[in-house]
Formats: structure tokens, sequence, C-alpha cells
């Protein structure tokens, strides 16, 4: 009965805010279907949400939920780019990449991007900013403001997470 409730308000939310969220995220992506397709994601979000509570600010609540949602998606994409222009390099011809290895190769990023977003925040930042970004400890530990020892820990539990995870069976 209660996932019912949710869905009742999350059509409300969406009758009431969809265009104008599509509109916003229209002005930050230039793309009409772009827009479309993360407004979508934002609320399937809001739907998978495990305990949704009541929302007091819909269009600031769904602006940064968006928001956080165009950046994975701008970070899947320069990946992906990335991912092109390496196996460009490598391969020496563009050929070689067929539809199919570009899409195991999102289907992998996503996969390792739903892991990192189970980590807590600061577990997810360390171990981004030193397997990603290739940053050292100490230049991890300045940028989120704790100790080199606690990025260990960080990035320690980021490799447990994904050990865990990858030997559940």
């Amino acid at each position: 009965m209660s996932g019912v409730a949710a869905t009742v308000d999350v059509g409300r939310l969406y009758a009431s805010h969809g265009n104008w969220l599509t509109s916003w995220l229209r002005r930050h992506t230039r793309c009409a279907h772009r827009a479309a397709d993360l407004a979508q994601d934002t609320f399937c979000r809001v739907l998978e949400a495990k305990n949704p509570a009541p929302i007091h600010e819909p269009r600031s609540y769904l602006s940064t939920l968006a928001r956080r949602i165009l950046i994975d998606d701008i970070r899947r994409r320069e990946i992906e780019r990335a991912y092109l222009t390496v196996a460009a390099a490598h391969l020496g011809d563009a050929d070689h990449l067929t539809p199919e290895r570009i899409a195991e190769a999102t289907q992998l990023l996503d996969a390792i991007l739903h892991l990192l977003e189970q980590l807590p925040r600061k577990a997810r930042q360390a171990f981004t900013l030193i397997r990603f970004d290739g940053l050292r400890y100490a230049e991890a530990a300045l940028r989120l403001g704790v100790s080199e020892r606690m990025v260990k820990r960080y990035v320690a539990q980021a490799y447990a997470h994904c050990y865990t995870l990858a030997h559940a069976d």
C-alpha cells in the first residue's frame, strides 16, 4: 500500500514539475532529447528511493538530484570518449570498435558507477581521486580535508566493498 502512495506522490510531483525539470536540464545540456532522458532518470531515482521522505522544496530537490545525474552522465561520456581514443590508438583502426564492444564497455562502466554509488561519500571520493584522477594519497587528503591515513582507510574500504561484491557467492 505504501508503494502505491509513493507512486501517486511521484506522479503528482512529475505532473507539477516534470516540464520545469526538462526545461532546466535542456538549458544545461542544450539537447532536448538528452534533457528528456535525464529528467526520466531523475524521476526514476525518486521512485527507487528506499525510504522516501516528504519533499518540502520539490524544485530544489529535483534540481539537486538531476545535477548529480548530469554529472554522472558527463563522467560516463568522458570515460566512453577516453575508451574510444585509447582503443583507436591501440588498434590503429576504429573499425575494430564494434557497437557490441562499445556497449560492453558502457555496461561495465555503468556497473562500476553503480558499485561506487553504494560506497559512503568520502570513500567514493577518495577512491576516485586515487584510482581515476591519479592523485597521490597526500594530494587526495588535502583535497578531502582529512589525513593521509584516513584516505588509505577509505580506499581500503572501497576495495573491500568491491571484493565482497565480486565474491558474494
